[in-house]
């Protein structure tokens, strides 16, 4: 059996999000201070659980996802290798806007059709999954049979899930997803079955934040934390 694993990131959170900004290539700063300790707690948890044994760390190059890919590299000892065809949907003149502006002139982020952007210069909802399925599918086949990372964007893990659940892409999806800052989402892929299939074996796993804000920290070295961390 020769199994590709793909591990979905969702970056930190970034200063976009804070400040509820509409941020591009021009206008990403990165992560906040949050969004630093976001990442730095799911460096430490990989580092300590060795659950992730990645034969490579691929992030978006939008400088929110390169910088949390940075932070956790040292836990997998990798090297960051940029692309940027795992941009989050990409926004035209409506960069720079804040949300509720962007609402007011152009109407949702995602549109209101999926074959046509919400803003000017923008990027529909359609050519986004077209965009993220081939990124995804062509870093697949160049790392078959191996662990990937790959740190990106909300927006790319809920484009990939539906794109795998099989819905049109000429319509927008029935109902959205909320992938919380520097949660793993974890896809298999046996490569000696066909046809070729992927499987989700699990979606949103944050338990590494679970301890944000409490004078205790879990100590990933015991089995027993980690037990604690992902009960409810």
């Amino acid at each position: 059996m020769t199994l590709t694993r793909l591990y979905l990131i969702r970056h930190g959170q970034s200063y976009g999000n804070a400040e509820e900004i509409m941020v591009g290539m021009a206008t990403d700063r990165g992560l906040t201070a949050l969004g630093r300790e976001q990442a730095a707690r799911l460096r430490d948890r990989l580092a300590a659980t060795g659950e992730i044994a990645a034969g490579v760390l691929i992030a978006s190059s939008l400088p929110r996802a390169r910088e949390t890919a940075e932070i956790i590299a040292p836990a997998l000892g990798l090297d960051v290798i940029l692309d940027d065809d795992v941009h989050e949907l990409r926004c035209g003149e409506g960069e720079g806007l804040s949300f509720a502006e962007f609402d007011t002139r152009y109407g949702e982020y995602i549109g209101r059709s999926a074959t046509e952007p919400a803003d000017p210069g923008g990027e529909c909802w359609s050519d986004f999954r077209t965009r993220v399925s081939g990124a995804i599918t062509r870093i697949a086949a160049e790392h078959t049979g191996q662990n990937i990372v790959l740190v990106c964007h909300g927006g790319v893990i809920e484009a990939w899930l539906v794109e795998m659940f099989g819905t049109s892409r000429s319509e927008l999806p029935a109902a959205r997803m909320h992938t919380n800052n520097t949660s793993i989402t974890a896809w298999e892929r046996d490569e000696t079955r066909s046809p070729l299939t992927w499987r989700l074996h699990g979606y949103n796993d944050d338990v590494h934040l679970r301890d944000l804000g409490s004078e205790q920290r879990f100590d990933w070295s015991r089995p027993q934390s980690r037990v604690s961390a992902a009960a409810p």
